[in-house]
């Protein structure tokens, strides 16, 4: 009997109580199962004075939230990430037009005690009704904030990336009635590559939304549909270095331009092969929202970015004096330019005054530092186009010169974080280590393209980005504030970060009850930070091992529906309510 109770005592260790019943998988990919089990955030650790609960779980993908009327509404993408398992058309998920297809976007609308009021919404239709199946839809934003007013949202047809050129051009931004989920087209034709159009928010009259670099590293290689899909489209007149980039099959490819077509030493255009002018990508974009003709309106705001993906104005009373606050995506390791280690960045967007966009520097400034250097030098991965004739070669520039002086990124984050989402803390939620015009960036983490950035490794978290006062000169404090731990390895100190004895990473892959994927952070009219939890993906692996996919031909992601999550995290004492509201 003794030895029964050993081993059983150690299978316990090895497999957490209940685990068997708690995996989860794709069922268009046997095999590829997950653990999952939110619990109540357990095994998430936030600094003395905070606690963490679960707001909703059980979603498909969501990416972000807004509230307003006692309401939250959550959006859910449908597909989004490579991979044969993601394909919604597959007959395990019921049919493309199926209204329980976990792989096509939809809106779901909850109240503040997370109970579900309606949706799924703006389900697509055979007809074109709703939201555009292929998805992704990233962005999320009422025109009034807590007020309320139009709903706006962003969507694309961009799929699995796998079609070539399907996808081009099919970005958009759009009305979503909050009642009905009546999708309304407000602009259509938005560039759709690497990264599609993301978040969006309206401030005086004006849309603004982030739009992603259409390729990785600004060239058009085999990860872009197999080559076929757009190029990136600048926001002013550039001229392209002599330099052309090996796909290895004979295609040698200048930057912004498509693939397999050298034009070394061009100059080109702004907006070319844009739908409309004001289009272009790597850049944060704005519209007119009270004219006619939207689309007529739309210009660059601020560009030279890999992927903006968060964009927030802060405060007027502000160390940012009321700037657009960016975070940035940094290059990956594969297509047809890769590029190791290179980091995420928190930029300031400032449009000149003569209404001119600002430049940071991509792509052939990787944060403050040249694409040249040897840090960023590919080390061989599985998703290099050539890997053979690119391992340890520099990133060589793609322009013969930048088109205005580049700005200095605010600071810089650790190589694959993913720091996209992000959020002004009100009043109500400063306390201890967060102090007044703090911003919390939720960080998505790896693709498991090159190893781990560190140890213990960061990302799958949240950060919290501490700003000198006022009138003083301008520094950042960066912090992790809400990360994965074991809770008997948890230990808060008043006044101190959280501390965690040991190192955890994802919560499917440490079998624990934690964050996946954090897409966006958004603090509620309550006082409380939403983290939105894209769910478990598993990835190429060179990260983590046990993030990877069982089976070699899923690659290179495998999307798990039905694990994503809205965390919710609050002050455990001190008053409530958001305190203050400039978007």
């Amino acid at each position: 009997m003794r030895y029964c109770l050993i081993v059983l005592l150690s299978l316990l260790v090895v497999f957490p109580v209940g685990a068997a019943a708690q995996l989860v998988g794709n069922p268009a990919c046997p095999g590829e199962d997950v653990f999952y089990d939110p619990g109540n955030g357990q095994d998430i650790i936030v600094p003395d004075g905070y606690k963490v609960e679960v707001f909703v779980k059980d979603l498909n993908m969501p990416t972000d939230i807004a509230f307003a009327n006692g309401r939250a509404f959550v959006l859910e993408s449908g597909t989004g990430l490579p991979g044969r398992c993601n394909d919604n058309s597959l007959p395990a998920f019921g049919g493309k037009f199926s209204a329980s297809n976990p792989f096509t976007p939809d809106l779901l609308v909850f109240n503040m005690a997370g109970h579900l009021l309606a949706g799924p919404l703006g389900k697509p239709t055979a007809t074109g009704g709703g939201f555009q199946p292929d998805g992704p839809a990233i962005g999320l934003g009422f025109e009034h904030n807590f007020q309320g007013g139009t709903l706006f949202a962003s969507d694309s047809n961009q799929g699995v990336r796998g079609a070539p050129g399907t996808g081009n051009n099919t970005s958009r931004l759009l009305t979503v009635h909050p009642g009905t989920g009546v999708v309304t087209p407000f602009i259509v034709g938005l560039p759709t590559g690497d990264h599609p159009t993301e978040q969006v928010l309206v401030k005086d009259g004006w849309i603004y939304w982030s739009q992603g670099s259409a390729t990785n590293s600004g060239v058009t290689g085999h990860d872009n549909g197999a080559g076929g899909n757009q190029h990136d489209i600048a926001c002013e007149k550039i001229t392209l270095s002599n330099n052309t980039f090996d796909s290895g099959d004979g295609h040698h490819t200048s930057g912004y331009s498509n693939h397999g077509v050298a034009r070394p030493g061009a100059v080109v255009p702004a907006f070319e092969d844009a739908t409309k002018p004001g289009m272009c990508t790597g850049a944060i974009l704005r519209a007119r929202i009270h004219t006619a003709h939207p689309e007529n309106t739309i210009e660059p705001f601020s560009w030279g970015y890999r992927n903006p993906f968060g964009i927030r104005f802060a405060p007027h009373d502000h160390a940012l004096k009321g700037g657009l606050f960016v975070s940035e995506n940094g290059e990956d390791e594969r297509g047809a330019r890769p590029t190791n280690f290179a980091p995420d960045r928190l930029q300031l967007a400032q449009q000149h005054r003569n209404g001119k966009p600002d430049y940071h520097g991509w792509p052939d400034r990787f944060g403050f530092l040249a694409s040249t250097q040897a840090v960023f030098n590919p080390v061989g991965g599985p998703g290099d186009d050539n890997p053979g004739a690119v391992v340890g070669k520099p990133v060589l520039p793609v322009l013969a010169f930048p088109p205005q002086p580049p700005v200095a990124p605010l600071a810089l984050q650790a190589a694959d974080v993913a720091a996209v989402g992000h959020d002004f803390a009100p009043d109500s939620f400063v306390h201890g280590i967060v102090k007044k015009g703090a911003s919390l960036v939720s960080r998505e983490g790896d693709f498991g393209f090159s190893k781990e950035n560190g140890t213990p490794p960061e990302g799958h978290d949240i950060e919290l980005v501490n700003f000198s006062k006022p009138g003083e000169p301008l520094q950042l404090e960066l912090t992790r504030f809400a990360f994965n731990c074991p809770q008997a390895d948890q230990v808060r100190v008043p006044g101190m970060a959280p501390i965690c004895l040991s190192i955890a990473d994802q919560a499917f892959v440490d079998q624990i009850r934690g964050i996946n994927r954090p897409v966006t952070a958004r603090f509620g009219p309550d006082g409380a930070l939403y983290l939105v939890d894209y769910g478990a993906v598993r990835d190429f692996g060179q990260g983590d091992a046990d993030a990877g996919f069982k089976v070699g031909a899923d690659a290179p992601l495998v999307v798990i529906p039905h694990t994503g999550v809205v965390w919710k995290i609050s002050r455990t004492g001190g008053k409530k309510g958001h305190g203050d509201d400039d978007d």
